[in-house]
């Protein structure tokens, strides 16, 4: 391809761009992000929140072809960052992903039903207590694989549809997941039995059929949780079972997460929703992308304590207070 070709392509593959995941370092200093290209980008958060940073600092330091599709879902050990594109899951060692020519240092393809499946996997969460992951997608079951060997050493089934998100109560030793038939289960990660269905679609002040039934976040606290995605965005009492609050947000929400004594979520609008537990929306922050698959909090380091959003967009905006916008990275 000639020079000026190449040019081309890659302005339109960012014109198209959409971010799906991101994943920040054990130390902190570097954002991994993965996009519909099935590249991971690694940023460097201590140059671009430096006085001197300038335009090259928001640019990736290392960009690799990491999956043949999309790469939906991000996570991390003190070790590697593991990648999800298709059925396969990879990890990488974060010390090598700056080098040239970094190449995956293991690789593990899920298991699925049948031959003729290809099911993408939407969601990773890591289980730090036994060293396991978690993963959940298109084969409608969550599979457990052991870090150590590498073996997938359960399946919890019973949705009947795409999972799209997992969420863990680790003092329970549960996993909560969502998913396409517009249910959320509990499971206890010690039997791989299934403990709670809640059809959030079923209850009528959630409901929004216009929009469907599917759910497409999740986050838990202690004996609570808020999910949505076509129902509204409703917070539940896991004990009782029921509904508590209901968010008086039109969009689906695609996002969430519990931070400090507020939800943040975000989904099919460009912005980030503020929300109090008791329903009141105290702010809504602009975004780049017009809509919102990805929100991440640095907690690993209070010197690059961020929040960050990205979506439909190659930019990936940072908030330093969570109140503005301070500045995006992009894609080049």
């Amino acid at each position: 391809m000639l020079p000026a070709e190449a040019d081309i392509t890659r302005s339109l593959e960012l014109l198209h761009m959409t971010v799906f995941s991101q994943c920040f370092s054990p130390c902190g200093k570097f954002l991994a992000v993965g996009n519909n290209l099935g590249q991971i980008g690694v940023f460097s958060l201590s140059s671009a929140l430096s006085s001197e940073a300038k335009e090259q600092s928001k640019e990736p330091t290392a960009l690799l072809q990491a999956h043949s599709g999309p790469v939906y879902s991000l996570t991390s050990t003190e070790r590697h960052l593991i990648s999800a594109g298709g059925k396969e899951v990879k990890g990488w060692t974060w010390s090598d992903l700056c080098k040239k020519g970094c190449v995956a240092s293991w690789s593990r393809v899920a298991p699925t039903r049948n031959t003729l499946e290809t099911p993408e996997i939407n969601s990773l969460v890591l289980n730090q207590k036994d060293n396991t992951l978690l993963l959940g997608g298109g084969s409608c079951q969550v599979h457990v694989m052991d870090l150590e060997t590498g073996a997938f050493t359960m399946a919890l089934e019973g949705h009947e549809d795409y999972i799209h998100c997992l969420a863990l109560r680790e003092q329970q030793r549960e996993c909560v997941s969502g998913g396409e038939d517009g249910s959320v289960r509990l499971w206890d990660l010690r039997t791989g039995s299934q403990t709670h269905k809640i059809e959030v679609y079923k209850y009528e002040e959630c409901a929004r059929p216009q929009y469907g039934k599917w759910i497409s976040c999740l986050a838990t606290d202690s004996d609570w949780m808020v999910c949505g995605g076509g129902p509204m965005l409703s917070l539940w009492h896991l004990r009782s079972v029921i509904p508590t609050t209901i968010f008086p947000i039109q969009e689906s929400q695609q996002q969430v997460m519990f931070y400090q004594d507020m939800i943040l979520c975000a989904g099919q609008a460009p912005h980030i929703n503020h929300c109090q537990i008791n329903g009141e929306v105290r702010a809504r922050i602009p975004c780049s992308p017009c809509s919102i698959y990805s929100l991440c909090i640095n907690e690993g380091s209070q010197e690059n304590k961020v929040l960050t959003a990205a979506g439909s967009s190659s930019k990936i905006d940072v908030y330093t207070n969570f109140r503005y916008r301070a500045f995006s990275l992009t894609f080049t």
